[in-house]
């Protein structure tokens, strides 16, 4: 039997984070959550998990170099998965409610408001997976639980050879937005697989077995 893979969730002060720890754990890894960035660059997997504003996630991000530690796994090839708002961060820059804050930049583009007639989305949804997609292999009937009121909306990211195309899934609350992206060693989720029952467990282990 193969060791459990190693994966560290990135503790920058974002909020309630233990159950994406317990959900990774059900899923086959051994997790530490932790803020030690030779723990966060040594794992198998980092996880950046975020809740609430961008513009506070990206700060915490900043203030405690978690930051650095994101570009220096991704510079290596190595894996990251973000989770709601840390999926957000991975773009250029997020518009919140009059404001603008610089993202992480490793994708174009910006995180805006949904236009929807009820927000927050809230709630359980279907995605619309890439056929090529490793994340939600065996999951492309499933649902998974949402909660925002911001999201990347368009995919302006041009990969050449001998790099492979990046896998997106969509989802539509009032207009579609990215549910997930999956490019090279960064992957990311708008919705919440640790909140999202067996489906979003089944999801984990799917990444993990990248790892």
């Amino acid at each position: 039997m193969s060791a459990r893979p190693s994966v560290v969730v990135l503790d920058y002060g974002s909020g309630n984070v233990h159950s994406a720890v317990k959900a990774l754990e059900l899923a086959g890894a051994d997790v530490v959550l932790t803020g030690d960035r030779k723990a966060a660059q040594a794992a198998d997997g980092l996880v950046v998990p975020g809740v609430g504003a961008f513009d506070a996630v990206i700060g915490a991000l900043r203030s405690s170099h978690g930051d650095e530690v994101i570009d220096r796994r991704l510079a290596g090839g190595r894996p990251v998965l973000g989770i709601c708002v840390g999926m957000q961060v991975m773009f250029e820059r997020g518009l919140e409610r009059g404001s603008e804050a610089d993202g992480l930049g490793e994708w174009p583009g910006a995180v805006t408001e949904l236009d929807a007639p009820v927000l927050p989305h809230m709630g359980w949804n279907t995605v619309s997976p890439d056929a090529g997609s490793v994340l939600f292999d065996g999951l492309a009937d499933e649902r998974f639980y949402f909660v925002h009121s911001y999201a990347a909306q368009q995919w302006t990211l041009e990969v050449m050879p001998p790099f492979p195309e990046p896998r997106l899934t969509w989802a539509t609350h009032g207009v579609p937005f990215l549910a997930a992206v999956e490019n090279g060693p960064l992957s990311a989720t708008q919705f919440h697989p640790e909140k999202s029952g067996d489906a979003g467990i089944r999801l984990l282990s799917n990444w993990l077995g990248t790892l």
